[in-house]
């Protein structure tokens, strides 16, 4: 009997509106992410997430080798990207970031892969705050502070 598999923690919707999101980073499609249609591959849509992730902590002034040096990582919990349409080499692709929900030890990102005016991928992470041993602890306060 098959199982369902339900996500535990995931729960925010990204927005279609490139204007709710208060951060965006650019990208320029390389040769190497396509597939011979110059299609890019779905696997490398994650490293474009994770690109704009840290980009938005080095804006905020927290750039990630910080933290890690302070004793904190953001480990990856869950992650969902919705395909709505293809990337292709070369092109510019927007991505923006907004930090949706924070709780004491986990937050959300959602994000909006653009092209111009069209949306290519929706996405939303799901990070939990850990020590250098892995074990969990509480969020920096300032970053709790951002989804206030």
């Amino acid at each position: 009997m098959p199982t369902t598999v339900r996500s535990v923690r995931l729960s925010v919707e990204p927005s279609l509106d490139p204007t709710t999101y208060p951060f965006s980073h650019t990208i320029r499609v390389r040769f190497a992410e396509t597939d011979a249609m110059g299609i890019v591959h779905h696997s490398r849509y994650l490293p474009y997430l994770e690109e704009t992730r840290v980009a938005y902590l080095r804006h905020l002034g927290h750039p990630y080798a910080e933290l890690r040096s302070e004793g904190f990582d953001y480990a990856v919990l869950e992650c969902f990207v919705q395909y709505r349409q293809p990337l292709h080499f070369d092109e510019e692709v927007v991505v923006h970031l907004d930090l949706a929900v924070a709780s004491r030890t986990t937050f959300q990102m959602t994000y909006l892969l653009t092209v111009g005016d069209e949306v290519r991928a929706t996405g939303v992470t799901v990070h939990g705050c850990i020590t250098a041993t892995g074990r969990p602890t509480r969020l920096p306060p300032w970053l709790v502070a951002l989804t206030s």
